[in-house]
């Protein structure tokens, strides 16, 4: 701490006179979150790397599984950030409250000024943070800047009331919480490092107003333009306008969207079809394209649309087992569906279970056994090592991508994705048994729940 400052005991500063440092906005309390049972800490990558700085800093497993326990027994009461430090009072099992915090260095003016010019330099990083968005090329350009905006090893600093003098497993429930704020708004990490949002944005808007000026030339004032008699001044591009969305006029408003697919039309006519033309597979397959097309616009008219990457295409055999999922077809077009998937009749019902639950990703985990690499397998035995408590961890035999339980009736398969996927076996086949988890424990209590939870 710097001389003539005092901590005011939740991480703020004070004068010599006692007086409040924190700027507005430069302080902001979360309420406790409600226990996180049945679910991962982090879903977005900037999250899931906090939590990768919190597990690859902490000295002693152990007490990060506690940690993780507290959090998810919702334990840990409102959240406090600030610049460099976050602060919460978490409660153990004997309902003793420890403040914990936990520190995180500041960036330095000169960090700031490099990061704000690198995040005007693409509109897409200013118009993803609108949309509480982190994109990576906005922390990679930072990084070549020389600003690390997401910590690394060693970058979380705990302090706890339990006077441990690693992180204890108050301050490690603290990070898993904090993970879930994180998901939610990446502004919470730029505040940690010493912005608030309000300024950040105001900032950011001055920068984007001198980058337009600039694109004026001098001597616009003086030059006519064709027969308005109007005076020259240079555009400026339409993405950069859009970025500078506080500054410029807004967009026109977006359309609305329909409160429903169209009608697919009738062909029950009485006209003969013509041969090889089936008259209900051609109405199944217009109300399924209107239906997607509906999908489609909703997603266009969706937050950060543009933000997000472009979906990979389908192969026949996908498409036939997405058509079995959404269009929910009579028997007999179900059957053809399943041979066009490559299916005999009685393994559809799988397949389409694990598109529900998935989609192209859960498909290909249905349909593939596959051997991780060396790298790819201890991964999966770490997670599954730090997933339950020693005396709470089901017996598993191991066998390529599968780990199965003693009495063969569930099963964990690893998805080429990183994440867990339950199966429950079921008159002889395996059969999807809910989404996939980026925590195996999760997922296996999804395998574990009776199969009519």
């Amino acid at each position: 701490m710097s001389e003539g400052h005092t901590s005011d005991g939740f991480g703020g500063r004070h004068d010599r006179d006692g007086r409040e440092e924190t700027a507005p906005g430069q302080e902001r309390t979360f309420a406790a979150l409600p226990p996180a049972r049945g679910r991962g800490f982090a879903e977005s990558w900037w999250g899931l790397a906090w939590l990768k700085a919190l597990e690859d800093t902490a000295l002693d497993g152990q007490q990060l599984k506690k940690g993780r326990r507290f959090a998810r027994e919702g334990r840990v009461g409102a959240v406090s950030v600030r610049p460099g430090r976050i602060t919460a009072v978490v409660r153990d099992r004997e309902e003793s409250g420890y403040r914990s915090d936990v520190l995180l260095q500041e960036l330095t003016e000169g960090e700031w000024d490099r990061f704000l010019d690198v995040a005007v330099e693409r509109a897409g990083h200013v118009a993803a943070l609108l949309d509480r968005e982190m994109p990576p090329h906005l922390v990679e350009d930072a990084a070549a800047a020389g600003v690390d905006l997401l910590p690394g090893i060693g970058d979380l600093d705990p302090e706890c009331g339990c006077e441990a003098w690693d992180h204890c497993p108050h301050t490690a429930a603290l990070c898993y919480q904090v993970a879930r704020l994180l998901d939610r708004d990446p502004f919470v990490l730029l505040l940690m490092r010493g912005r608030g949002e309000r300024r950040l944005l105001d900032e950011l808007q001055v920068r984007i107003a001198a980058r337009a000026a600039a694109h004026t030339p001098p001597d616009a004032a003086d030059e006519p333009t064709g027969e308005t008699g109007g005076r020259a001044v240079r555009g400026i591009s339409a993405a950069e306008a859009y970025a500078a969305a506080g500054i410029l006029p807004p967009l026109p408003p977006e359309p609305a969207l329909p409160d429903g697919p169209g009608p697919a039309p009738s062909l029950d006519t009485e006209t003969d079809p013509g041969p090889g033309l089936d008259p209900a597979a051609l109405e199944m397959l217009a109300a399924d394209g209107a239906a997607r097309a509906h999908r489609m616009l909703a997603e266009a008219l969706a937050p950060g649309h543009g933000q997000q990457p472009v979906p990979p295409g389908l192969t026949p055999e996908q498409d036939a087992v997405r058509l079995a999922a959404e269009a929910r077809p009579e028997p007999w077009i179900a059957n053809r569906l399943a041979a066009g998937s490559g299916r005999r009749p009685a393994g559809l019902p799988a397949a389409v279970c694990a598109w529900q639950y998935g989609g192209a990703a859960a498909l290909a985990v249905l349909d593939e056994e596959w051997t991780p690499d060396a790298a790819a397998l201890a991964r999966a035995r770490t997670r599954l090592a730090g997933a339950w408590e020693e005396d709470e961890a089901p017996g598993l035999r191991g066998e390529r991508n599968r780990w199965t339980s003693a009495d063969g009736t569930l099963q964990l398969r690893y998805g080429r994705d990183g994440r867990w996927y339950p199966y429950r076996k079921e008159n002889g086949r395996w059969i999807p048994a809910g989404p996939c988890d980026e925590d195996p424990a999760a997922a296996w209590a999804d395998a574990a729940a009776p199969a009519d939870a």
